[in-house]
């Protein structure tokens, strides 16, 4: 699956810079070589449809100064629009209505880094965000029992819906040896 994730990372990049086929061969690009040190995500959670269906996971990595969560169904389910709410556990992170209930409109990234119907990618900056950080991760599905609210599996919101977010720590993902960045 890494492998897959990073060959769709590769290739969004050679359409955002214009690399031709040409410039990019299998002497010049061995995927293998490229993921051959990289590790399972740091963390990972399921990704919860109406509240009982897996539609799939969200996963965290961290790839030099930023933190990469994924949004990844399990094929059965189409991701739509995505919203996503990070920041210090301790702080306001999320934005709420008065009851504690998530106001998803608000929250401070909608525009994922890469996007298809099966993931979506968002790539957040580590400034200012210290070792216990929450994240709200929210989406819109589509699968078998039709479309769906979707959440990251963690803790509820004290609102009265059944909203989640995820508490982490930064310290679990740390990079053992220096080697799971393949750039």
């Amino acid at each position: 699956m890494k492998q897959i994730n990073l060959l769709k990372y590769i290739i969004v990049l050679c359409a955002f810079f214009g690399c031709t086929e040409s410039q990019i061969n299998d002497e010049q690009l061995d995927v293998d070589s490229l993921t051959a040190n990289l590790n399972e995500p740091c963390f990972s959670t399921t990704l919860i449809a109406g509240q009982h269906h897996e539609a799939g996971s969200v996963t965290v990595d961290i790839e030099d100064d930023n933190l990469i969560i994924t949004y990844t169904s399990n094929g059965e389910w189409v991701i739509g629009t995505t919203h996503l709410s990070i920041g210090n556990c301790d702080d306001d992170w999320a934005p709420l209505t008065g009851s504690g209930n998530p106001q998803v409109g608000q929250f401070e990234y909608t525009e994922p880094f890469s996007s298809g119907p099966y993931e979506v990618v968002y790539v957040i900056s580590l400034d200012g965000l210290d070792d216990n950080y929450c994240f709200a991760a929210h989406a819109e599905v589509e699968g078998p029992t039709g479309g769906e609210t979707a959440w990251a599996e963690g803790s509820q919101f004290d609102g009265n819906g059944w909203a989640m977010f995820v508490e982490a720590t930064l310290s679990e993902c740390e990079e053992d040896d220096g080697n799971n960045t393949p750039f």
